[in-house]
């Protein structure tokens, strides 16, 4: 049979990337559903978008292109409108002046109405390539992106000076269309730059938007300061926030859309001199849900991992600061658990995933339904395993031990720094030494660091210092490699994070150490003995394979 006249479905399935139930199903489906093969698998996660562009890149015997690491020239950026480009998802990124060509990248090389497009805009004959959506979109953002908010901000500015009527309390209730759009842009932009959250911050002249993109943030846009309640106005709308209310903080949640992704955004307001700050937590509704192997444990870590995991009874806690990934290893932890022979139900604060088959409830402090108050309920619910969104105070930790000694397995997060300082937070808290050595039989302390970008990364050998400090021999001739930057990585020089983990199981002889309340310094070398690896031996791992950089892991080495 000839390929070209294949499905998609069939060539993923000669490929082995889905089975043949899948196969089936999806064209089943296909022919009853108002969508293509394509949107369908992509929608149920099946296969990822690049394998997809693959078999559509066979199907139609079309090269493929990658975008992200392309410098497109500037003559080719001015010569098509970005609503063009975006309405039809294609992106031209190179030009054979001799031959009058344009090289067009393109998530579908069948659409012939989208190459007419750019055709007669062009003048030029189009030679079309396969490339994935969110490629496209994302190098679309990339080139085109400030330029559109800017346009955005500019017509809201010409809109506003235009009106003579007296201004009212409610003047920042503003739904027109450049600022839905500046909104839309922004969060859209974020989205596609894997950006975590967005600062919208009012200053004293401008408005200024900022990302933070692997931890770090960084400087995108600055408006100027009459768009500040505007922007504002549009946020409390979408988040279903009181808009006329601007002397408290307030607390919405949107739902958004980009790249047929489904993003849940926390969206958080608070009154400054120099009007609202907004600050926007973006979460794929997918992106907690993760296999443990994607996590960054090792193979030794993950058999640590695993054997926590499965003690019938007993409290694992996953702990560290805020946003070091506590709630991805839970989230992953529980979806490892989660069976049709047991029942778990969570308390959470707020809940960041849904999960099928997991019983949900979210702390209410207005209807009385604190962690403390739930729990007490939810062991009246038969559960077989308990997660507490995060352990704040004695009764809660009480309640926690109690449901693990009477044989329930219980996950929760802690705020420590350290795995054998988790043992000293809870005796502060008042639970009793004996009954922590009873209850606990793992504690994860985890930090996240960024990994290098593979395209530009710097070899060097490690100076005598550098060696010390991650504890190998002084004299040894070690590569390591530094950050450079470059158009894959947005200049950054790194490109995702991973976790970085130290595992403490509790032994026999820590539990005597823990009940006969040993200090956390004395707990910690006998973990080190029984084979634990701390945070910073984990993480100078990393730096000898080449995975981050020396400067990256000094913060989580900080407290050692």
């Amino acid at each position: 049979m000839n390929i070209s006249k294949k499905k998609i479905t069939e060539i993923l399935f000669e490929n082995q990337h889905i089975s043949e139930e899948q196969m089936k199903a999806i064209q089943s489906l296909a022919e009853t559903a108002n969508k293509g093969e394509v949107e369908l698998m992509i929608e149920r996660g099946m296969v990822s978008e690049e394998l997809i562009a693959e078999a559509i890149s066979k199907k139609t015997d079309t090269p493929m292109v990658v975008l992200s690491g392309l410098n497109i020239n500037e003559d080719i950026i001015a010569m098509i409108d970005p609503s063009v480009l975006k309405k039809n998802v294609v992106m031209p990124f190179s030009i054979d002046g001799e031959k009058n060509t344009l090289y067009l990248a393109m998530a579908n090389p069948m659409d012939l109405v989208a190459l007419d497009d750019i055709a007669i805009l062009s003048n030029m004959h189009v030679e079309p390539n396969v490339a994935t959506a969110a490629d496209i979109m994302s190098t679309i953002d990339r080139y085109y992106g400030s330029e559109t908010a800017r346009s955005a901000a500019e017509a809201y500015t010409r809109e506003r000076a235009k009106i003579t009527a007296v201004e009212t309390e409610n003047e920042d209730e503003v739904s027109n269309s450049p600022i839905v759009l500046l909104v839309n842009t922004m969060i859209e932009q974020a989205a596609r730059q894997r950006a975590s959250d967005i600062h919208v911050e009012p200053l004293q002249d401008i408005v200024k938007v900022r990302y933070r993109i692997d931890g770090q943030l960084y400087n995108k846009m600055k408006y100027a300061t009459q768009l500040s309640s505007a922007i504002i106005a549009r946020l409390k709308v979408l988040g279903g926030m009181d808009i006329s209310e601007k002397r408290k903080p307030q607390d919405g949640r949107i739902t958004f859309e980009v790249d047929r992704k489904e993003y849940d955004i926390r969206v958080s307001t608070i009154p400054t001199v120099y009007g609202e700050k907004c600050v926007m937590r973006l979460a794929l509704k997918k992106g907690l849900l993760r296999d443990k192997s994607t996590l960054g444990f090792d193979p030794y870590e993950l058999d640590k991992f695993d054997h926590i995991l499965s003690n019938p009874h007993g409290i694992v806690l996953v702990t560290g600061p805020t946003g070091s990934g506590k709630s991805t290893t839970l989230y992953t932890a529980l979806s490892e658990l989660n069976t049709e022979d047991v029942n778990i139900i969570t308390v959470e604060d707020p809940v960041e995933a849904n999960i099928d088959g997991i019983n949900q409830v979210q702390v209410n402090n207005k209807a009385n339904l604190t962690f403390a108050s739930a729990l007490r309920s939810i062991l009246r619910q038969d559960p077989d395993i308990i997660m507490i969104g995060e352990i704040r105070d004695e009764e809660t930790a009480m309640i926690a031990v109690q449901a693990s000694i009477t044989g329930h397995l219980v996950v929760s997060t802690l705020h420590t720094n350290s795995s054998s300082n988790t043992v000293t937070r809870l005796l502060d808290m008042g639970v009793d030494s004996y009954l922590i050595a009873d209850s606990v039989v793992g504690i994860i302390a985890q930090r996240l660091v960024r990994k290098l970008c593979p395209y530009c990364k710097k070899p060097r050998l490690a100076s005598e210092e550098e060696l010390e400090f991650m504890g190998y021999p002084t004299d040894e001739k070690m590569t390591i490699y530094d950050p450079d930057g470059c158009q894959r990585c947005n200049k950054t020089g790194y490109f995702g994070r991973m976790g970085v983990f130290e595992i403490l199981e509790v032994t026999p002889r820590i539990k005597t150490l823990i009940s006969h309340k040993a200090t956390a310094d004395d707990i910690k070398k006998q973990a080190v003995a029984e084979g634990m690896r701390t945070l910073r031996v984990s993480a100078s791992k990393l730096v000898r394979e080449g995975i981050t950089s020396y400067k990256e892991i000094l913060p989580v080495s900080f407290e050692e």
